[in-house]
C-alpha cells in the first residue's frame, strides 16, 4: 500500500551533494543522445513493503549524491507486486521531485501481475494497462523507459512492439526497451520498431562472470545495431560475494530466501570459483563485488550495470568499481574460474 507523503517519517528536506557528478562516469547508450551512469540502481528485491522505509529512502537519496541517477524498476517488483514502484513514489514525492529532470526512470511490463489473462506476457492491453497503473505508483506522468519484460510466445512480437511504439509516441515513455530477448528476436524488434521510426533504445539481459550467454549472440548483435545494453544481477544473485566462502549461508542472506537463489547452488564447484576469484580480487586490491562489477564494464558493449542494495556501502563498492579499469592480466586471470563465452553456470 502507498505511503502517505506525509508521513511523519518524510518531513525533512533533502538537499542533494553539489557533488553528485564527480565520481560515476557515464556512457553513451549505443548511438542514441542519452548518456547513462555506468551504475544504475535496480529495485527488484530490496523495495518491498516489508523493508523500513527509512533503509529505502536513505539508499535512494545516497544512490542520488553519489550520481546515481538511473533507477530501475518493473510493475512486480516488490514483494508484494507492485511495492517497489509504489515505494519508490513517496521517496520521489518527499526528496527527488524536484530533481526528476536529472533522474532516468525505467519500468517493465512482461511477467504476472494480476490475476486472469490480461495481467501477463505482451499483449498491447497489458503493456498499456500496467504502464499507466506503474505510473499511478511511481507518481510520475512518464518514465523514461518503457521495456518489454520478456518475450511472450502466445503474442505475435509484432503486437508487442506496436504497443511500445504508441507508447513512446505517447509520450508516456520516452524511449523504447526489451530485456531477456534472445539475439534474433533482439534485431527482429529493432526492425519493426525503425519502420515505425522509433528507436530500440537499450537492452537488459542478464550477465556476470558466471552467466556469459550474452557473449555469444546478444552482445555482438547490441553492438551492429548501436544498442545500449544495462546488464542485470552483475553479481549473480550475491553469489559473486565472500558471503559463501566458507561455504555456510548467513540467515540474512539470498541464498536464505529461496525466491532469490537457491542454497543448493553452493556446490564445491561454486566454491572453488568464488575462492578463486577472491584470490584474483585480492591481488588486485578490490573486494569481490567490485571486481565482479569492474568486470561487467570492461566492455563498451555494456552501457550500465544495474545493482542492488539492501545498504549504502554497497553502493560507494560500485561507484568504486565504475572508474576501476581492469588490466588484461586480471581479466585474463579470472578466465579460469569464470564461466566460458556463452555458457551460464549460475
Amino acid at each position: 500500500m502507498p505511503i502517505d507523503a506525509d508521513d511523519p517519517r518524510l518531513t525533512s528536506p533533502f538537499e542533494a551533494a553539489a557533488t553528485r557528478y564527480d565520481d560515476v562516469p557515464f556512457l553513451r547508450a549505443g548511438s542514441s543522445g542519452i548518456p547513462l551512469p555506468r551504475i544504475s540502481l535496480g529495485l527488484w528485491q530490496n523495495f518491498g513493503s516489508a523493508r523500513p522505509l527509512d533503509t529505502q529512502r536513505e539508499i535512494l537519496r545516497h544512490a542520488f549524491d553519489r550520481g546515481i541517477v538511473h533507477i530501475d524498476l518493473a510493475n512486480n517488483y516488490g514483494p508484494p507486486y507492485g511495492a517497489a514502484e509504489s515505494t519508490f513514489g513517496t521517496v520521489l514525492d518527499s526528496d527527488l521531485r524536484r530533481y526528476r529532470d536529472e533522474l532516468f526512470l525505467s519500468t517493465k511490463a512482461g511477467y504476472d501481475m494480476w490475476p486472469g489473462p490480461y495481467g501477463d506476457g505482451g499483449s498491447r492491453k497489458y503493456l498499456m494497462r500496467s504502464l499507466e497503473q506503474s505510473l499511478g505508483r511511481m507518481r510520475t506522468d512518464h518514465v523514461d523507459v518503457f521495456y518489454s519484460h520478456r518475450v511472450d510466445p502466445d503474442t505475435p512480437i509484432e503486437e508487442t512492439v506496436h504497443a511500445l511504439a504508441d507508447i513512446v509516441r505517447s509520450g508516456k515513455a520516452l524511449y523504447a526497451g526489451i530485456s531477456n530477448y534472445p539475439a534474433d528476436l533482439t534485431r527482429r524488434a529493432w526492425e519493426l520498431l525503425a519502420a515505425e521510426g522509433v528507436r530500440l533504445f537499450i537492452h537488459q539481459p542478464r550477465y556476470s562472470l558466471f552467466d556469459r550467454t550474452p557473449e555469444a549472440e546478444l552482445f555482438p548483435t547490441l553492438r551492429e545495431l548501436a544498442v545500449g545494453s544495462a546488464v542485470f544481477s552483475p553479481l549473480a544473485q550475491g553469489l559473486l560475494t565472500a558471503k559463501y566462502l566458507d561455504g555456510t549461508v548467513p540467515a540474512d542472506s539470498r541464498a536464505a530466501d529461496s525466491r532469490f537463489l537457491d542454497a543448493s547452488a553452493l556446490t564445491d564447484d561454486y566454491l572453488e570459483r568464488i575462492r578463486g576469484i577472491e584470490g584474483v580480487a585480492r591481488e588486485a586490491g578490490l573486494s569481490i563485488p567490485q571486481l565482479a562489477v569492474a568486470w561487467v564494464l570492461r566492455d563498451p558493449v555494456v552501457t550500465t550495470a544495474i545493482i542492488g542494495a539492501s545498504r549504502t556501502s554497497q553502493i560507494d563498492d560500485a561507484v568504486s568499481a565504475s572508474s576501476t579499469p581492469l588490466p588484461d592480466d586480471v581479466v585474463a586471470a579470472l578466465e579460469p574460474f569464470a564461466a566460458g563465452v556463452g555458457e551460464r553456470i549460475a
